[in-house]
């Protein structure tokens, strides 16, 4: 599996010729709803010519489900499975198009060639904000989305993950580093620490967890 750090929680997962892009927030549209959350990191815009077959889209926020960037995948010809939180949903398919819209509220699951991907719980400020199990390559893959630290979540969740991608920031209900760690013990998984860094100062090198990878804005790693 090859994944790149978008930056923000925009995540982009490469396995079995299949390209799966995750909350991919690759403008500054943010900065006309609150100037302070201008970014801090310059967009690289050749991941804006991708051809996505798979978008998963956690929850309806500006820097999740950004429609300046889906323009870019979902107003052209092709065809594109977009996986999206019902509030999400409803704002995304607004640009139309010949794709395959999908409300995925927790406890739904897509199967795509040898690919399957669950919605769990998260804890956040969209009611339906989820999570994602992505299963594939004999591994489980688990990209909490925003939320903070809820006992519920683990309900959902499979005993064995190999890989969780997590909110480190702590800010505008995420969970902080300390409730980040305590998540991580529990699941018991290599830790990935994201949403830092694009609109703040913190690094996920501060991370104190381990085993955890600190991943690079816009360089991809095999996992």
């Amino acid at each position: 599996m090859k994944v790149t750090w978008l930056g923000q929680a925009g995540l982009l997962f490469e396995v079995k010729n299949k390209t799966i892009l995750i909350d991919p927030y690759l403008s500054d549209s943010v900065a006309a709803i609150n100037p302070q959350h201008t970014r801090r990191v310059p967009v690289e815009e050749t991941f804006l010519d991708l051809t996505p077959d798979i978008i998963i889209l956690t929850h309806d926020h500006a820097d999740h489900t950004d429609m300046e960037t889906l323009r870019h995948y979902l107003t052209g010809d092709g065809q594109v499975v977009v996986l999206a939180s019902k509030n999400a949903w409803n704002h995304v398919r607004q640009l139309k198009g010949k794709h395959n819209y999908i409300m995925f509220n927790r406890h739904t699951e897509w199967t795509q060639d040898d690919i399957t991907i669950k919605a769990v719980k998260a804890e956040h400020s969209d009611e339906f904000s989820i999570g994602i199990i992505l299963e594939a390559e004999d591994k489980i893959y688990y990209i909490t989305g925003d939320t903070l630290y809820n006992t519920d979540i683990f309900e959902d969740l499979p005993s064995k993950i190999d890989y969780v991608f997590l909110p480190v920031n702590g800010y505008g209900n995420n969970m902080n580093m300390i409730q980040a760690k305590k998540f991580c013990e529990k699941i018991d998984a290599t830790a990935i620490p994201v949403h830092c860094g694009m609109f703040d100062d913190i690094n996920g090198r501060d991370f104190e967890y381990e085993p955890k990878i600190v991943p690079e804005i816009y360089r991809a790693f095999d996992i």
